[in-house]
């Protein structure tokens, strides 16, 4: 299945200049690995304090789009320019988990959406993360296999964040969007773990 994931590589070509740059001025990986997690704290609490505002939510599209090009440019530093080490490989994967729910979890306070369905797709985006991770202890790659990996999701919530941010009524069609969102995520646990295995003898 199709993932967004899957146009990472134009996406990074797009941030190589900015990422040597940043590499000249001495920024590193790791530093900017932290700072894409602090972000999506402040914009998760945000929500969290002012969830009946729509202020946040047209705040949420947006900051997605800017930690997708953070976490692009921590691994381009890390790959590209000599930065890669065991604390940055730690940070980038509990970051990441830490960030996801720091920015979905707040979202069961905002009217429309379905708490318990929230709290479901965040827990299911964590497993998928660690079935992505588990891959490496068995011998297999990391998987980053769709179709809901982490920038598959940044795009579904930025979208509903942005519709009801924009007025659009909450009803039917966001509490199925939540279910799809879930179901979706059973399948990329499963395919993850289906691919690890088939990768290793």
């Amino acid at each position: 299945m199709a993932s967004i994931y899957d146009i990472k590589p134009a996406f990074q070509a797009l941030l190589r200049p900015l990422t040597r740059g940043l590499a000249r001025a001495g920024v590193t990986a790791n530093q900017v690995t932290v700072i894409a997690a602090l972000l999506s704290a402040a914009v998760g609490a945000c929500l969290w304090h002012r969830p009946l505002e729509r202020w946040p939510l047209l705040l949420l599209p947006g900051f997605l789009f800017v930690r997708m090009a953070l976490n692009a440019i921590d691994g381009m530093l890390a790959r590209e320019h000599g930065m890669k080490s065991r604390l940055g490989a730690v940070l980038n994967e509990v970051g990441d988990v830490a960030a996801d729910t720091a920015l979905y979890l707040p979202l069961a306070l905002v009217p429309g959406f379905a708490p318990p369905l929230v709290v479901v797709i965040t827990i299911l985006a964590i497993i998928s993360e660690m079935t992505g991770v588990v891959a490496v202890q068995i011998g297999a790659a990391r998987r980053y296999d769709g179709p809901m990996g982490k920038s598959d999701r940044a795009f579904v919530f930025g979208l509903l964040a942005l519709l009801l941010g924009l007025g659009v009524p909450a009803g039917p069609w966001l509490y199925w969007a939540q279910v799809v969102v879930g179901g979706l995520l059973v399948v990329t646990i499963v395919r993850r773990a289906r691919r690890a295995l088939e990768e290793t003898p």
